[in-house]
This record gives structure tokens, C-alpha cells and sequence, in this order.
């Protein structure tokens, strides 16, 4: 059945032989439908793990080919889950059924655990960083606060720092569902609407403070300005494409989901282009926060993930007022990465409220006991989290966009996805994302999966 639907209206039941009526609420605004998707993708995938794969492949090269990729991946693909979730006005449990794709189902319900584990340890690493934020206070007032004390050991068990992460994994938890039963409008978009504006802000504030150091143009000149052709390897190429699926969210759920709350007015094209512009940006102002800084101190730019917790703190600590940009920096890493945790938590509320009898309420609760529950695993130490970092958020996020982009481009009907895409009415490069999404977006998504179970997981090639 087709949902039709402006800004403004209430939400209406939807029935269908998919399960049970449901009710569809859609964005109050643009602005919100904006600010909502950019928070999503925004996340810990631009403050944190884009600053440091840059400084991990190259510098320049490696944004160079990031950028093409979002561009010419990241739109369409975009597109597509979003035309799915809307089509199908259910979440991850659903759409897939409703696109069309055998099993759909079974694979909506995989996607949905998938999501369970994902959100646990995603949920664990915010809670780092809010014990971060509130160390740099802290270090402002004099006391013996020592951050990363948060942080699991490399191999055996620390108690000290699994009460810590305990503790503060149970906030995050809890603010999340605080918003999240106060429904779309009222809960999700209204947050986003407020965190993302300040966090362009105050990425803005310390872009400025970072590019004034003393020595700081060094760190510039190597992030954007030492580009070779011969630093674009395959292993550069891999690691964009895979860090464009990980940082705009796709992975056939989050984004299905909040395409299943877009009303039919809502243009695909345009609010994917805004998205994916928005979602760069933010990335490469991380960049031009952290490397000038890196470079002034005399740090090492390439030292992975330890970037943020380790590298960071000690640029905060010899910096004049450094108390302030530390407590700006973690607190705007906190909040996007707040955005995304909504987002992965109304994923699972979604899968609930949509296929069973449950209140949103008491589906929101129940999802943050197991979340709870399961984030405990990944606590232990670093060998455990790692692992489940690379299974259930490079491995299986990879695998579910490939899913999403399969299922739009293959199992949907083409007049639906036509017709979504707004391509009936607007043509021109529209008429194209179909090819897209049926080819070059499951290539390039297929040759990442392929890449990252040869060198990650099987350590079958190297570096090229």
C-alpha cells in the first residue's frame, strides 16, 4: 500500500500482511529531516575514526578519494535505502520483505541482532568519551583525574575500568532512551534540531584555535596539501569506500528506518546531497582540528585509533587553556556520537513497535535492558572489543548495505523506486541511480567486503 502524508499531519495506522497495524509519525520540517539524517551519519565516524584513517593512509590522497566516493557511492546509495524504508513504511524487520527480496524477512530480523551487538559496543565507546569530557572538567579543577582509566585493558580483566564503563555506558543508555520514547518529532528530531548546529560550532571554535598554533600550518600543508597520484593505492581506494559506508550510517538500517518516517514530499535526491555535503564537511573540519594540533605538539599523526584518547588529551594538556578546547572537543565528540546512538536505538524500537503488540514505551525500555546487557560483553578488554568492532560494525554493516542497495536495485519494483527517487518527475541524473544501485553501488560495496575479510580477517593480503 502507498502512505500519503505532508508536514504536519498526525500520524495515521498502517496495516498490511507484513504483522500487526503500526502507526507512521513523519518529520515536522526539512530542517529537521536535514538535521535529523546529518546526526546519524555524523557520529563517531567523523570526529574519530576519519581524522585518524586519514592519518593512517596518507593524508591528502586518501581525502581526495573519500570525497569522490561519497559523492558518487554515498548519494545513491543513500537514495536507495531511503526509497526503501519509505516505500515499505517499516523499519530494518519489513522493508526487505516489502521491497521485494526472498528472505526478506530472516534478513531484516539478522539485521535487527546485528544491530543489538553493534549498538552495545557503539554505546561503550560513548561512554568513554563522556567519562573523557567530564575528566577535562575535571583536570580545569584540580583533581587527580586520570581519563584513561576508562579504557579496557589490552588483554585480561580490570575492575576498575569495567565499573567505570558500566557506569557510564548506563547514562548514554538511559539519555538515549529518555529521547527516544518521546517519539519522532518530539524526542528524535527536536535533539538534532539543537546538538548539531552546536557541534558545527564548536567544531568551528577549535578549527580556528588549531589552525593559530605555533607550528600548526604543518599539520595543514599535510592533510590537504601533500598529494601524490602514486599515494592512491587499492588499499587507500578500500579504505574510503569502507569508511563512506561506515560514516554516512549505511548498512540497510538506520537509514531504511528513518526513510520509513519520510513524508512523500520529501525530495531523496536533495536531502541525500545535503547529507552527504554535510556529513564531509564535518568529517574534514575534524581534520583541520586535529592535525594542526597533532603537528604543533610534535605528535604522531598516523597513531591509529589511539588518535583521539591517547593523542588528543596530551595536545589539550599543553595547550594554554587547554581545559576549555578539551571540554569542547569531547563534549562535541559526545553529542555526535549521541545523534547516531538515537538513531541505532530507534532502529530496534522500530523493529518492535512494528511487529509486535508492544507500546512504544515499553519496546524503548526493553531495548535498552538488552543493549544494556549486551554492551557488558565488549567491556572487558581490548582484544574482545576490537573483534566485535570488526565483526559487527566493518563486517556486517558492509554486509548490510550491500543488502539494501541488492534489494533496492534488483527486488523493487523499478516504477516504485522510480517513483520514490523522484525521478518520474525531476529526470535527469535520477533516471540513472536505478543502473547505480543495481551495479556500481553493489561492485564497489562487494569489493570492500572482499577486501576487508582477505586483510582483516583471513590476513590473506597486505598493504598495496
Amino acid at each position: 500500500m502507498r502512505w500519503r502524508t505532508n508536514y504536519g499531519e498526525r500520524d495515521r495506522p498502517l496495516t498490511s500482511d507484513l504483522g500487526p497495524p503500526t502507526s507512521r509519525e513523519t518529520f515536522a520540517s526539512r530542517f529537521g529531516v536535514v538535521m535529523t539524517m546529518v546526526g546519524v551519519a555524523v557520529g563517531l565516524g567523523n570526529v574519530w575514526r576519519f581524522p585518524y584513517m586519514v592519518g593512517r593512509y596518507g593524508g591528502a590522497a586518501f581525502v581526495l578519494v573519500y570525497v569522490l566516493i561519497a559523492v558518487l557511492i554515498g548519494v545513491p546509495a543513500l537514495m536507495g535505502e531511503w526509497a526503501l524504508g519509505r516505500s515499505a513504511r517499516r523499519g530494518t524487520v519489513g522493508a526487505y520483505a516489502a521491497g521485494g527480496l526472498r528472505g526478506g524477512r530472516a534478513l531484516g530480523w539478522f539485521l535487527f541482532a546485528v544491530v543489538i551487538a553493534a549498538t552495545a559496543y557503539y554505546t561503550n565507546v560513548l561512554g568513554w568519551v563522556l567519562y573523557y569530557t567530564v575528566g577535562e572538567i575535571g583536570r580545569a579543577i584540580g583533581l587527580p583525574w586520570r581519563s584513561a582509566s576508562v579504557l579496557p585493558p589490552d588483554a585480561g580483566f580490570s575492575t576498575g575500568a569495567f565499573l567505570l564503563q558500566v557506569a557510564c555506558t548506563a547514562v548514554v543508555i538511559v539519555s538515549c532512551a529518555l529521547v527516544i520514547a518521546r517519539g519522532l518529532r518530539g524526542g528524535i528530531e527536536r535533539v538534532s534540531r539543537v546538538i548539531l548546529p552546536v557541534l558545527g560550532a564548536v567544531l568551528l571554535i577549535l578549527m580556528v584555535r588549531s589552525l593559530t598554533l605555533q607550528g600548526g600550518e604543518a599539520g595543514l600543508r599535510w592533510y590537504l596539501g601533500k598529494f601524490a597520484w602514486a599515494d592512491i593505492t587499492p588499499t587507500v581506494v578500500v579504505a574510503a569506500m569502507g569508511h563512506a559506508v561506515f560514516s554516512l550510517s549505511l548498512g540497510g538500517t538506520f537509514m531504511v528506518t528513518y526513510g520509513s518516517y519520510l513524508a512523500e514530499r520529501d525530495d531523496l535526491g536533495s536531502n541525500a546531497n545535503w547529507t552527504v555535503g554535510a556529513d564531509t564537511i564535518s568529517g574534514l573540519l575534524a581534520g583541520l582540528v586535529i592535525f594542526p594540533a597533532v603537528f604543533a605538539f610534535g605528535l604522531e599523526p598516523s597513531s591509529g585509533p589511539a588518535l583521539l584518547f591517547e593523542t588528543m588529551p596530551r595536545v589539550f594538556a599543553q595547550m594554554p587553556a587547554g581545559w576549555v578546547f578539551g571540554v569542547l572537543f569531547f563534549g562535541g565528540l559526545l553529542g555526535a556520537g549521541y545523534l547516531s546512538d538515537i538513531g541505532a536505538f530507534e532502529v530496534l524500537v522500530a523493529g518492535l513497535t512494528d511487529n509486535t503488540r508492544l507500546s512504544r514505551r515499553r519496546a524503548v525500555w526493553l531495548i535498552a535492558g538488552v543493549v544494556f546487557v549486551v554492551s557488558l560483553v565488549p567491556m572487558v578488554n581490548l582484544g574482545i572489543f576490537l573483534r566485535w568492532d570488526l565483526t559487527f560494525g566493518s563486517g556486517m554493516q558492509t554486509f548490510g548495505a550491500l543488502c539494501a542497495a541488492v534489494t533496492a536495485g534488483w527486488a523493487m519494483r523499478r516504477a516504485v523506486l522510480l517513483r520514490e527517487l523522484g525521478a518520474d518527475a525531476a529526470g535527469g541524473w535520477r533516471r540513472w541511480v536505478p543502473f547505480w544501485l543495481r551495479y556500481v553501488v553493489p561492485g564497489a560495496i562487494l569489493a570492500v567486503g572482499i577486501w576487508w575479510l582477505l586483510a582483516d580477517v583471513l590476513h590473506a593480503v597486505g598493504a598495496v
